[in-house]
């Protein structure tokens, strides 16, 4: 009998520090490896499938210049994020607002640094990949016309000022995740973050030459399909790898992504062959990309019947906004920056307080799970990253325009094409 008490003593005092040791972050191998997988998938995103998409929308004397302009905000934010992005979005939080600088050129982080059960190296860089291509979304409303030294400029202080606060308020620990706002993968952050830019980026520069009078055939409807297609791949990295594990969550988000890009992709084709009377291969593929934009905020919150619901939702929304909305209004949206991300991005952000259902993250409950208080967090997230993403890029555009002389290309280049008057070069051989 003293023996058995001995042994119940032995085995509780050592409880203590059997949770202690439980609570201690741990790497995990297989979260791991996903996640650098998912990196990878996200980084293709940016140089090769938005390039190729935007790319094969624009006129074909300026493809080049969007494959450029491109690849740059990919290689100036992965600077910025290393040296300074990344400790303003995600270090100690300062009233809500914004990180501080603890983590500057990522001091503190080596090797043994863990953020949860992945290497803090590793989420690095997979929140990396989104601040890259967040800055190339803005690109899609204003190519053919933008200086690429001005472009060069805007892109640093827009992922400075504009991307990292609203990171940091979001996902960093910041006023909007005090609040209680969903947004799983970028609804906010990324997509309305982005298309709002683009609006205002396009309306302070104009619209092109010709806009309305002559035909802006796009260079390859072929590359923008292509583009769409990987795009479609590495949003599943996108998507899935938010969880930041290898778990149900993260597989419940692989399946909702296909499955509303698919519909939206449906949804938008049936549309347009009912309202123009063709199905077009450019209209399949922008309605893939608004029903990955809609559901990235919702991913790890829903359901597949929400979806479906979010998908369709999706393809709807985006074709008005694009064939109807734009042309009523008459802003020049080159790539549809704005139509897509901005709008499809809010549709997502709303369908998240409506649908996100609690036995697939647990806390996360929208209004047809019982808690309407949701859909207005949603509503005031939405509001809050509009209106700062709206002034904090008008603030910045005015800088650039101080620091270059102009945002503007001449009208000479313009009409010659960019890839020739600024980098000298052409994408095709034209007898």
């Amino acid at each position: 009998m003293r023996l058995k008490s001995l042994a119940a003593t032995g085995i509780l005092t050592l409880l203590p520090f059997s949770n202690a040791f439980a609570d201690e972050a741990v790497l995990n191998a297989g979260d791991t490896a996903w996640i650098i997988v998912a990196t990878a998938l996200v980084m293709m995103m940016t140089p090769a499938g938005l390039a190729l998409f935007y790319g094969g929308m624009s006129r074909y004397k300026n493809l080049l210049n969007t494959f450029a302009m491109t690849f740059m905000a990919y290689c100036l934010v992965s600077v910025v994020w290393v040296v300074w992005g990344y400790s303003l979005s995600f270090g100690t939080d300062v009233s809500g607002i914004i990180g501080n600088f603890d983590k500057l050129f990522l001091s503190g982080i080596d090797i043994n640094s863990l953020h949860g059960t992945i290497p803090e190296f590793v989420f690095v860089m997979f929140q990396m990949t989104f601040a890259c291509i967040t800055v190339a979304l803005v690109l899609g409303a204003v190519v053919d016309r933008m200086k690429f030294s001005s472009w060069i400029v805007f892109s640093v202080l827009w992922v400075t000022f504009i991307y990292v606060p609203i990171c940091h308020w979001v996902w960093g620990g910041g006023w909007m995740q005090t609040l209680g706002a969903l947004d799983f993968a970028g609804g906010n952050v990324v997509h309305i973050n982005a298309g709002i830019a683009g609006l205002v980026l396009c309306l302070v520069l104009g619209k092109r030459h010709g806009f309305g009078k002559e035909a802006m055939f796009p260079s390859s409807v072929t590359l923008t399909a292509l583009g769409a297609a990987l795009l479609w791949f590495g949003w599943f990295g996108f998507n899935a790898g938010s969880q930041l594990a290898a778990d149900g969550v993260a597989a419940s988000a692989f399946m909702v992504t296909n499955s509303s890009a698919a519909m939206a992709a449906i949804a938008w084709m049936v549309v347009e062959w009912l309202y123009s009377g063709k199905p077009t291969v450019l209209g399949i593929a922008s309605g893939a990309v608004a029903g990955l934009v809609s559901i990235t905020p919702a991913a790890g919150f829903v359901t597949l019947p929400a979806s479906l619901i979010i998908g369709l939702g999706a393809g709807v929304i985006g074709f008005f906004s694009v064939a109807v909305l734009k042309h009523k209004i008459g802003y020049d949206d080159s790539l549809d920056a704005f139509g897509v991300h901005g709008i499809c991005g809010i549709w997502g952000a709303m369908a998240t307080g409506l649908f996100a259902c609690p036995t697939i993250t647990a806390g996360a409950t929208g209004l047809f799970y019982g808690n309407p208080k949701q859909v207005w967090i949603q509503f005031v997230s939405i509001v809050a990253t509009a209106l700062y993403s709206a002034i904090g890029t008008l603030i910045v555009i005015l800088v650039t325009k101080a620091i270059t002389g102009g945002i503007r290309v001449e009208k000479e280049a313009e009409v010659m094409g960019l890839d020739n008057a600024i980098h000298g070069e052409r994408a095709f051989e034209i007898d």
